[in-house]
């Protein structure tokens, strides 16, 4: 089988390729030096949608409605407009075997790609239960959400389980989306998690129980501190019940697991430094390899505003390091210099008619303001993080663009704050007046 050489290559074909090819043709990549491969059968599309307008029961988002970069304002990149900028898509090839040393990849069915310049943007993979060996956890009906793939699979089964009774196994991100949108599509839904609230990597006590609240109302039923621990079939072998640690059993039509991801970094083991469950990057997401750059999950960055090494798994954070290392290589390439990444975290979600936002660091002492009583016709509330007398991290339910400007840009600045009471009485007026 033939060889193919390229000047570039992006592996992976999920929000950060998008992104990458869009910013090597501003910066004028010349037809056929760059090629994106993929495991994926169609272009680059906004992951994010999946979990949230894909699964509407009425007014669907479907390709090629939410291909990269509309998800930013940008362009949609339709899979016409990179044969017009001469940019190969090569789709549904699963990458085996990464050789950095001499440049080489090669895939399932045998095929050989040689590159000059490789842009690592594999991105993560779901946690699986069959991973932990849970008993029945390879039943038919217990899904994952990830790729387009998934979400056709679990549109698939909402119509055939209709009015039936959906388990989500999870409550972080895909936990307390999911439940949203299968309560929308009107089943009974029930929410299993072990920790003591949702979203704990981001949710303090106080901002996690307006949620948790307000799915209540909807009618969803919360269980916490127990986790699934295994799960009986029928005798079509789908999903019948879930078992949990506590000793309760649910009855399910569906299971949605969402207990989060790992990065997808097998391929390079042993051959590119690696820190934090990632690979190990500098500002301008150069790997310890030469011409291997990685981006998005997989790449463990130096974020500048903390002054330490962070890997973040967030769309915001795979389209900006996906721009910045192709900026990085361009001006490398001709003699130039770009600035480094100074990234500051941020986060949002969209669930039922919520939308929350979050910027900056959840660390220190907390102080929460607003309305945040889930019976509220419109509620809005938020948090502030202090550390070190200063605000590092701000959250808003509710923000209007305006207001969401100005929480980020108090997460930037890290205004010094004394009173903390006078702080939570000021509320967003605080971060509008800097």
């Amino acid at each position: 089988m033939a060889e193919k050489h390229f000047k570039y290559v992006i592996l992976g074909g999920g929000v950060s390729a998008g992104y990458a090819a869009r910013e090597f043709a501003k910066q004028g990549v010349k037809p056929g030096e760059l090629a994106i491969i993929s495991k994926e059968a169609v272009a680059p599309y906004e992951r994010p949608a999946l979990s949230k307008a894909y699964l509407f029961p009425e007014g669907a988002a479907r390709l090629p409605g939410f291909h990269v970069c509309v998800g930013s304002g940008g362009e949609r990149l339709l899979p016409e407009w990179y044969k017009e900028k001469g940019i190969e898509l090569i789709l549904g090839t699963e990458i085996v075997k990464a050789d950095l040393a001499s440049k080489t990849l090669i895939s399932a069915a045998g095929e050989t790609f040689k590159y000059h310049i490789l842009i690592i943007a594999t991105g993560s993979t779901v946690i699986r239960l069959t991973d932990f060996r849970v008993e029945g956890a390879d039943a038919k009906n217990i899904l994952y959400l990830r790729e387009i793939d998934d979400a056709d699979k679990l549109i698939d089964v909402i119509k055939a389980k209709k009015n039936g009774k959906a388990v989500i196994v999870g409550g972080g991100y895909i936990g307390l989306e999911l439940s949203a949108v299968m309560k929308i599509n009107n089943l009974d839904v029930c929410m299993v998690y072990p920790e003591p609230w949702c979203m704990p990597r981001l949710f303090t006590a106080g901002i996690a129980a307006f949620y948790e609240g307000y799915y209540a109302n909807k009618g969803i039923k919360i269980i916490k501190g127990t986790v699934a621990v295994g799960f009986t079939s029928d005798a079509n072998g789908e999903v019948k019940e879930v078992k949990l640690k506590d000793g309760r059993v649910l009855e399910a039509d569906i299971v949605v697991v969402g207990v989060g991801g790992r990065p997808l970094t097998t391929l390079f083991k042993g051959q590119v430094e690696e820190e934090k469950g990632g690979i190990k990057t500098d500002e301008f997401f150069k790997t310890s390899v030469p011409d291997v750059y990685a981006v998005g999950d997989v790449a463990t960055f130096p974020l500048k505003l903390y002054n330490e090494i962070r890997r973040v798994e967030h769309v915001d954070h795979a389209r900006k390091s996906a721009e910045q290392a192709v900026k990085a290589i361009k001006a490398s390439e001709e003699g130039k210099s770009v600035e480094e990444y100074d990234y500051l975290p941020y986060f949002y979600s969209r669930a039922f008619d919520l939308s929350w936002q979050f910027y900056g660091d959840n660390v220190g002492e907390t102080v929460l303001f607003g309305d945040n009583n889930p019976a509220s016709p419109k509620a809005k509330f938020g948090t502030y993080w202090i550390k070190d007398g200063k605000v590092v991290g701000a959250f808003l339910e509710g923000g209007t663009p305006e207001e969401n400007t100005a929480i980020a840009k108090v997460a930037r600045l890290q205004p010094a704050v004394e009173n903390l009471d006078q702080l939570t009485n000021e509320g967003l007026t605080f971060a509008c007046k800097i």
